[in-house]
């Protein structure tokens, strides 16, 4: 049967040992914890920004990798300590926890944290930047923000585009502003008698008269195809992406060279079919014809 002390010098007689040994222990963890926290936070926070400062990453990864950093400093000193000071329960306990956290926020939070690090990649490998046009999956856009989880594009409509950035990242993503140059094509048909020279002098002239038509690659006009009803010539010309428009232009190219086909006669035919042969009718003779009933 347990006996309850009836006195101060009788409990520290009995426990005394016991509350020294626990005091220690804890004053041990906690002096142990705050050296190693103070220590591995201004370490590792300082090497995680040194190292992604240095490979040109943007201040939202920067910040996230710094917080990152302390919670592992915090998780580690607390590990540390328990062990020094004597606390195995206690290290068990938080492993238990920490596991059990981390599998629930796994499954509760699969698409976030898929989104997440989606978007330290396109960060990181900037397939894409803020200001440029892109296309993916049959959609496209200009690039207004790139955020950890989304991206926020705008459409030629003025709409706005939410993105999760997991789509993005996993999908064939075409950036055509992201070189020097861009080459723009179309396919002019011209009429089989009309005069394949006149038509690519003309083509490439329009071309040339543009502002933004890059002299160098020149513009060009080789016939790629003979269709059914016309002779095709694929017109082509350059410009520099982040200086000059490529709708705009490719419009008023095609303008300009349908205006001029017109005055000088060049035909610019649709497609058609031409039916040709004879059809016999056979006529039944009348009197060999039966009579009604």
């Amino acid at each position: 049967m347990l006996q309850v002390p009836t006195s101060v010098d009788g409990f520290l007689a009995q426990y005394g040992n016991v509350v020294v040994d626990f005091a220690i222990t804890v004053v041990t963890f906690l002096v142990t914890f705050l050296l190693l926290y103070k220590i591995g936070k201004s370490v590792l926070v300082r090497a995680v920004k040194r190292g992604l400062n240095a490979r040109q990453f943007s201040s939202a990864v920067v910040s996230l990798g710094s917080s990152i950093a302390a919670v592992i400093a915090v998780l580690g000193a607390v590990a540390i300590a328990a062990t020094v000071s004597g606390f195995p329960a206690i290290l068990s306990a938080f492993a238990t926890i920490a596991g059990a956290l981390a599998l629930g926020v796994a499954f509760a939070a699969g698409d976030i944290i898929e989104n997440f690090v989606a978007g330290i990649f396109i960060l990181k490998d900037k397939p894409f930047t803020v200001g440029d046009y892109i296309e993916w999956d049959g959609n496209n856009g200009i690039v207004r923000e790139i955020n950890l989880r989304v991206s926020k594009l705008d459409t030629f409509n003025n709409e706005q585009i939410t993105v999760p950035n997991g789509d993005l990242a996993s999908a064939v993503v075409m950036n055509p502003v992201a070189n020097d140059t861009r080459r723009l094509t179309f396919d002019f048909g011209i009429e089989y008698d009309a005069s394949m020279k006149d038509a690519r002098e003309i083509i490439i002239d329009e071309a040339s008269k543009i502002e933004g038509v890059l002299a160098d690659p020149a513009p060009a006009a080789p016939v790629t195809g003979l269709a059914d009803s016309a002779v095709v010539l694929n017109g082509r010309l350059w410009i520099n992406p982040s200086e000059t428009g490529a709708g705009g232009v490719k419009n008023q190219w095609i303008e300009n060279v349908k205006r001029r086909f017109d005055a000088e006669g060049i035909g610019m035919p649709y497609p058609y079919t031409e039916l040709t042969g004879e059809i016999d009718v056979n006529t039944r003779d009348i009197e060999a014809a039966p009579a009604d009933d």
